[in-house]
Order: C-alpha cells, then structure tokens, then sequence
C-alpha cells in the first residue's frame, strides 16, 4: 500500500512563483494545490485539508491575516511568503517565514519541517 502524500497549500498570485514551489514541493513527494487568490485559497481549504500551507503576505489586506487566522485555528502550520524588507514583522503572526526571493531548498526544509515530515 503506498504512502499517503504530504499535501501543501500554495498560496500567491504570482504564477511563476507558485511553479517554483510546486516543482520544488512535487519532486520531495508533495501533492500540491495552488491558489492565485484568496477565494481560491478558501475553496481549496474547503475541498481538502492541507498538511502546510505556504501564503503570500501581500495578497488581499487585512483579508490575508484573516484567512492566516483561520488556518492558524485550524491547526494547519503557515509559511508566510513576503517581499517585505523587513520579515522580522511576520514571525510572530506564522510558523515561519520565507523572504522572496528564497533558495528552493529553503523552500523545500521548510514545509517539510512545518508539515512534520521526516528528513
């Protein structure tokens, strides 16, 4: 019988950047769901519960840290994805933070430390 896959959540409305982490994330073993939007993002929850979910800050507002909320309720580890000089202002709000641009491994270590994976 196989192993289940680790599902991870990619949210970003950058198409390029949601093909880097589901490259990246596919060829460690994960099922990976994108979202461009945060309607997306609701639905994809909705359909299947992620095992990681990888979110860009900057993506709907005040919305964003409301949709991070409820994931957060949820017990679903978040990897806040920003651009922002600063991403010191974002670790108290997720598990981790990832600053754009970041290595793929980087990338990698992380949702499978958040998503409680064996190394």
């Amino acid at each position: 019988m196989e192993e289940p896959l680790t599902r991870a959540l990619v949210v970003d409305d950058d198409a390029a950047l949601r093909l880097l982490c589901r490259v990246n994330l596919e060829l460690e073993g994960f099922a990976v769901r994108e979202a461009a939007t945060l309607a997306e993002a609701e639905a994809a929850l909705a359909a299947e519960r992620p095992d990681v979910v990888l979110l860009d800050v900057h993506l709907g507002g005040e919305q964003t840290h409301e949709l991070l909320a409820r994931i957060r309720a949820d017990g679903i580890p978040v990897a806040l994805v920003t651009g922002s000089v600063d991403i010191h202002d974002y670790r108290d709000t997720a598990d981790a933070v990832l600053g754009k641009p970041f290595e793929p491994q980087t990338l990698v270590e992380t949702a499978l430390r958040l998503a409680r994976v064996a190394t």
